[in-house]
């Protein structure tokens, strides 16, 4: 499976970005994908999971009712929906095919980072 981020960019804060990653494999839609991030300094976090179906998503508590995960499979297409940015969302941010755990996501497959950038 391969994987493109792409969306990222610089956004003043209470502001709105969509991150978009496309999938693409034989087998991409039948994996749980989701987001994570790194902020300079900092290690990997987990932000999202979507289910292969779409019908189950899980979020970290800091970005939870500011973001939505969403999954178009007939595009092969994630989103991340972010508004209400906060400076401290400012991140690295990758999209990740694998298998959903019970605190976030294990990732198998991993695209490149798109950057987000918040101003305050």
């Amino acid at each position: 499976v391969q994987l493109q981020a792409f969306g990222g960019g610089l956004v003043q804060a209470r502001g709105s970005l969509r991150l978009s990653c496309a999938a693409s494999g034989r087998t991409s839609g039948s994996y749980d994908m989701g987001w994570f991030r790194q902020a300079p300094g900092k290690e990997r976090e987990f932000v999202a999971v979507i289910s292969w179906s779409g019908g189950y998503t899980y979020y970290t508590d800091l970005v939870k009712g500011r973001f939505t995960i969403s999954r178009d499979n007939a595009k092969n297409t994630m989103y991340l929906q972010m508004n209400s940015l906060k400076p401290e969302d400012t991140a690295v941010y990758y999209c990740s095919a694998g298998a959903r755990t019970s605190t976030g996501m294990r990732g198998r497959y991993w695209g490149q980072g798109t950057q987000v950038t918040v101003s305050s």
